[in-house]
């Protein structure tokens, strides 16, 4: 099966490629009943699958040296609903009922989530192209007010630096 070039791919699907290269963050952990406060580093790979049509990201979030959480994210543009979506598979074994959704405003990604605990929402603002700040909040059933989970700036690195 061939793979549409990238020069195919509609804008949407192109501006999902900012995601994609090797990146090391600095990250603020808000204390929450799944973690406590404090700082963390993370690494994350993201690459272009399927001819540009997703993007694969894996996530991992070390404190005190030892891998805290991971992650696997699979992005894709939903372009019968014009939404950006994410699905998100990670380290806490909840098994996502329906993929995140959201759009792009300018240089700011935001993609939302509900399930029976609450809503998610995770904002992606990508400063330039080496350079992006991330947000994750989260809204517990019930409440009217979000809540910061982890906030950190993630810089490109050489894939090379990213321990596998």
């Amino acid at each position: 099966m061939n793979a549409a070039p990238f020069s195919s791919l509609s804008a949407d699907h192109q501006r999902l490629q900012a995601l994609v290269g090797a990146w090391r963050g600095e990250e603020d952990i808000a204390a929450t009943q799944w973690a406590d406060e404090g700082a963390a580093t993370s690494e994350v790979t993201a690459e272009a699958q399927f001819g540009g049509l997703f993007v694969v990201q894996r996530y991992r979030q070390r404190r005190d040296g030892t891998v805290s959480f991971g992650a696997h994210n699979v992005f894709g543009f939903d372009q019968q609903n014009s939404l950006v979506t994410m699905h998100q598979f990670d380290s806490m074994g909840f098994v996502p009922v329906s993929p995140a959704t959201g759009a792009w405003n300018g240089d700011e990604l935001v993609l939302e989530r509900s399930s029976p605990r609450g809503a998610a929402r995770v904002t992606f603002v990508f400063n330039d192209a080496d350079t992006y700040r991330m947000r994750l909040q989260f809204k517990p059933a019930g409440s009217d007010g979000w809540q910061d989970m982890v906030s950190g700036v993630y810089r490109r690195v050489s894939p090379s630096s990213i321990n596998g």
